[in-house]
């Protein structure tokens, strides 16, 4: 039986990414998507975190009330305000940077994870450190942002925000021994480009993320894309 599964995006370019990487399973994607959640935390003082967990809360169990298998969530803003506890809901969720941070706490060398979005960083760092916590592992990381990109993906100006990428990325590698990642969905593109031509492993959330969903939902490959 195909599996239907929920997306929750802040940001519709998120939505190819996922749909690329399952194309070959038998699964049906619901997408959500929500730019102005993040917007208003952002930039409206009088939202408070307590007016946006109650939101995403909100949006989770309207989402559950579709008949879907599971809930993913792309999002790391989302995660971080996510509030599990409070769900009246039985349906599991998903969260991008869980199967992320596995792969992440697995490795005992100097990491350094890029960002293109400063506004992720808080969380996505704070919620890293507390699954480190949780396993009794110790990292040694550090966050870098791509500076003046991040507006072009929201512009829909994609192959210039790839390119940008793709010339941080090519720097670093050469400049620094250290064990290289990209925190956003959006950049796994650039990174797959420089990671073919460079043979250097470059870590992204996306590999990690299908293959939890395919445990998840116990997912098989679809015969008609064979």
């Amino acid at each position: 039986m195909r599996k239907r599964l929920a997306c929750l995006h802040a940001h519709y370019s998120n939505i190819e990414y996922i749909e690329n990487a399952l194309s070959n399973y038998t699964i049906e994607l619901v997408h959500f998507v929500d730019p102005a959640l993040m917007y208003r935390v952002t930039n409206d003082e009088s939202f408070t975190r307590s007016d946006a967990e109650n939101k995403v809360k909100e949006q989770i169990e309207w989402i559950a009330q579709n008949k879907v298998d599971a809930i993913l969530i792309t999002c790391t803003n989302y995660i971080a305000l996510l509030q599990e506890d409070e769900l009246s809901i039985s349906t599991p969720i998903i969260k991008i940077d869980e199967p992320f941070f596995d792969y992440i706490c697995s490795i005992q060398q100097p990491q350094t994870i890029l960002f293109t979005n400063p506004a992720t960083v808080d969380g996505t760092l704070g919620r890293l450190y507390d699954y480190a916590n949780t396993k009794g592992q110790t990292l040694d990381v550090e966050a870098v942002v791509i500076h003046d990109t991040f507006e072009l993906i929201m512009q829909g100006r994609k192959e210039e925000y790839n390119l940008e990428i793709s010339k941080f990325l090519r720097t670093i590698i050469e400049n620094e021994n250290r064990v290289i990642s990209v925190a956003q969905l959006s950049m796994v593109e650039a990174s797959e480009q420089v990671e073919y031509k460079r043979s250097g492993k470059i870590i992204n959330p996306l590999d990690t993320l299908v293959t939890a969903i395919i445990i998840q939902l116990g997912l098989e490959p679809d015969r008609h894309h064979m």
